[in-house]
């Protein structure tokens, strides 16, 4: 019991550490754009909503830019699942809704169907949900909407408690405000990526490099 304790103090003050680090992301970012103002972040509703895999006391913090629909971002996103298991302990991935709409009608929605599933089981069920939609999509809005049930049937989620917060829209503001945030960091396209080092931006990666190439920047910034 006194482990678990333990375990949740850890993932409370790593978040803590996740959120300074994105504020501060968001500041550098905004500096020389002074027509674009940084957004109010509420620090508790971060720690709720924050989708961190890895290590969140890392050295080294990915910050990923994706749209759901994005071939580039489907790969991306196998290569950044296989950067965790190698470095996991080093590295840690926080995952951003950045649907790019005028392209890809389809992912403002499965952008809300991840959080619906999240809405059930915490990060835990959204990393497993939207790892099987990246997995099954053929990108280019060329998922079919009932898909996005069926993924909720096969991890076993309340359907009608994930029907009504789809139909209902229930977390647009929080994919919408990733938006926002991704538009005051500059990003115009996806997957975008900014490395962050002890709370620095230190590197950017556009677009889906593979995996050697994101290890090999992760290695020199350990050394």
């Amino acid at each position: 019991m006194e482990n678990n304790k333990d375990e949740n103090k850890n993932k409370v003050f790593g978040s803590v550490i996740i959120i300074g680090i994105f504020i501060a992301l968001i500041f550098f970012l905004s500096q020389n754009k002074i027509e674009k103002k940084p957004v109010n972040v509420n620090d508790n509703a971060i720690i709720r909503n924050e989708h961190i895999l890895g290590n969140p006391n890392a050295e080294i913090i990915i910050i990923e830019y994706s749209d759901t629909e994005c071939p580039y971002c489907k790969n991306f996103h196998l290569t950044m699942n296989n950067i965790i298991k190698e470095n996991g302990a080093n590295v840690a991935w926080v995952y951003k809704h950045y649907p790019i709409t005028q392209l890809h009608q389809k992912a403002f929605r499965e952008s809300l169907a991840t959080e619906c599933a999240w809405d059930q089981g915490g990060d835990e069920m959204f990393w497993k949900y939207i790892n099987i939609l990246f997995e099954i999509t053929p990108s280019n809005d060329g998922l079919e909407d009932e898909e996005l049930y069926n993924i909720a049937k096969e991890l076993n989620l309340d359907m009608p408690s994930f029907e009504l917060c789809l139909s209902d829209q229930k977390f647009k503001e929080k994919v919408e405000t990733d938006m926002t945030d991704g538009e005051i960091m500059d990003v115009e396209g996806t997957p975008t990526s900014f490395i962050l080092k002890n709370g620095e931006v230190v590197d950017i990666i556009q677009g889906a490099q593979p995996f050697n190439v994101v290890t090999e920047k992760i290695n020199k910034l350990l050394k």
